[in-house]
């Protein structure tokens, strides 16, 4: 289904894995759980006239996917850990536009999104990348050929795999647009035997035959901290993951509210069942020293564990961190905008974050993300202070 000002949502199974893993544990766990997310320029990017219809013309169109048999039949096969009744309900799913609001003020905008978490879910992403290939469009920037995409990113994939590393796609929300997306699994997957593993977008791993790979996303631990305190959000999110997960999906994001916070919970029990832990913030060799030090506390061997590395990553971040961690724990790494937005303009600085949350018999409760890096904070200033004080964060 092509929609206009040329974006290509031809599946409702364009969105980051995470989405789905973590809808089906809100639908198992908080289906009368509410959901505000917001729209963040960190860039500060000058929108052109216009954007906003554009913008709201392309969220309209979004009502229209669906998933299809292929697609249901493709994730029964390749994720035996979402269930029947989750595929079922994922099948009769449609985006409501109604619950995504679009301004513009010159040239800046604001998007709002509002309703049930379990529905409201999915819209992040895929706005995301709405936001990134319109604004190119729309300000008339021209990207390189398609041959310089497949090219780079060749030559990218094969620079990962002569240091040795695993390299997973994870470039959906800030794109150039869809079809560059394609073509940098195209090369990734003609080229990155050996390097290349999978790429976060499903919908993209259905159509290169690779895997899906993801496990849960901040607002997953922001959502906890609404309904059970921001003492008990770390604790009660993994064990919730459990719960629904059993040992499957078994990499753990650590930074929601810093990684010394995390690891203070991430008790023996937590440290054994999962995998491992994924960097998404701070310094990556100051982290990868706390948790070889942490599994080591544990009585855990750190080369049975693994992190995935993943924030802001290119060549030169990669082969220094792999080189640092070499024979000290496993370690892979997924990579975002610098593989599918090297197309020529300058990517996009922006973020949607959930802002409040609505558990049940609760209230509207505004929520706050406290990386290791303090330029990544989202939420009120008011709840951030309150936030650091409750778990003494300096």
């Amino acid at each position: 289904m092509q929609i206009k000002q040329g974006l290509s949502f031809s599946s409702i199974l364009d969105n980051d894995f995470y989405k789905f893993t973590m809808q089906q544990g809100v639908i198992r766990l908080f289906p009368d759980a509410k959901a505000q997310y917001k729209f963040i320029n960190r860039g500060n990017h000058v929108f052109p006239e216009g954007f906003a219809n554009a913008l709201r013309e392309s969220i309209s169109q979004m009502a229209l996917l669906k998933l299809t048999k292929e697609e249901k039949r493709f994730l029964q096969v390749t994720c035996p850990y979402l269930d029947a009744v989750y595929l079922d309900f994922l099948e009769g799913y449609r985006y409501n536009p109604e619950e995504v609001q679009v301004h513009q003020t010159n040239g800046s905008i604001e998007v709002h999104i509002e309703g049930n978490w379990y529905r409201t879910i999915l819209w992040e992403v895929p706005l995301m990348s709405m936001i990134c290939e319109l604004y190119y469009q729309l300000s008339g920037i021209e990207r390189v050929p398609d041959e310089e995409i497949i090219q780079r990113t060749k030559d990218k994939i094969e620079n990962y795999r002569n240091i040795g590393v695993t390299v997973a796609e994870f470039g959906t929300r800030r794109r150039h647009s869809y079809q560059v997306h394609r073509l940098v699994l195209k090369a990734l997957s003609e080229y990155g035997q050996g390097s290349f593993i999978g790429t976060s977008n499903v919908h993209m791993a259905m159509i290169h035959k690779t895997k899906p790979i993801g496990t849960h996303a901040h607002e997953w631990f922001m959502f906890h901290a609404a309904r059970y305190g921001f003492k008990m959000a770390n604790a009660m999110g993994l064990e919730h993951w459990v719960d629904v997960y059993r040992g499957d999906l078994g990499i753990a994001l650590s930074d929601t509210y810093t990684t010394e916070v995390f690891f203070n919970q991430f008790d023996k029990m937590f440290s054994k069942l999962f995998d491992g832990v994924r960097h998404d913030s701070g310094d990556p060799i100051q982290f990868a020293n706390k948790v070889i030090a942490h599994y080591q506390k544990m009585g855990i061997d750190p080369q049975s564990k693994s992190i995935i590395f993943s924030d802001s990553l290119n060549y030169t971040k990669v082969a220094a961190i792999a080189e640092y961690c070499k024979d000290k724990i496993g370690m892979s790494f997924g990579i975002g905008t610098s593989l599918t937005n090297d197309a020529g303009p300058a990517p996009m600085n922006i973020v949607i974050k959930m802002t409040a949350a609505y558990p049940k018999d609760g209230a509207w409760t505004d929520v706050v993300k406290l990386s290791d890096e303090h330029g990544k904070y989202t939420g009120s200033k008011d709840m951030i202070a309150l936030a650091k004080t409750i778990l003494s964060i300096q």
